[in-house]
């Protein structure tokens, strides 16, 4: 509320996502209410079912983004919270997949999605400098257990194998989220010489 306040952006509406997948998961959606009702924003919480799938961890995200999708209104803006950590585990986990340029180029900063716009404000931020905010602010939060279980891909990544890069290269994930930055800037390229090639076919 308070940016509203100072920004002269259109009114807030939050939404949360229920997976179901964990036993807190309703305990979740009344935290989201009460942090909700106490800024007067408006709460929509969406109950998906997760599908069944090769990782449990792509069809919770499918499910997500679809809740989104389906309930952006025209002209929408959805904010999500990825910062540059996730942008740097989303790079070496794609280019652990083969991933090519535009699997690499990670998260955009701004993407159309359903009727509206989805919008990572915080690409440029590190977990740290969120948390420190948060703490210095008196933010309360819920930790999702399973982040620590490293059966998971992206948790093994974030857990084991950032601290271990960052042991020795202490700008890693700057330098991986650099990366993507500069593979986003290639795709986009190579995206307009195939157009320009189009054109230059249909002409023909």
């Amino acid at each position: 509320s308070q940016a509203r306040q100072l920004s002269g952006i259109p009114p807030l509406h939050a939404i949360h996502v229920h997976h179901g997948l964990h036993p807190e998961a309703d305990a979740w959606a009344a935290h989201c209410q009460r942090a909700c009702d106490a800024r007067g924003v408006p709460l929509t919480v969406v109950r998906v079912q997760v599908g069944q799938g090769a990782s449990i961890e792509e069809a919770a995200r499918d499910a997500r983004y679809a809740a989104f999708a389906e309930h952006l209104q025209p002209g929408a803006v959805l904010f999500s919270a990825q910062h540059r950590d996730d942008q740097a585990e989303t790079l070496l986990f794609r280019l652990l997949r083969g991933a090519g340029v535009r699997g690499l180029a990670a998260m955009p900063g701004q993407r159309p999605l359903g009727r509206g716009t989805l919008l990572r404000p915080l690409l440029d931020c590190s977990r740290a400098e969120l948390q420190g905010y948060a703490e210095a602010h008196g933010l309360s939060w819920i930790e999702d257990p399973s982040n620590a279980d490293t059966r998971f891909s992206r948790n093994f990544l974030r857990q084991r194998v950032m601290p271990l890069l960052a042991e020795r290269w202490p700008q890693a994930s700057v330098a991986l989220a650099r990366s993507a930055a500069h593979l986003s800037e290639a795709e986009q390229l190579l995206g307009e010489l195939a157009r320009m090639d189009l054109q230059a076919a249909r002409g023909e």
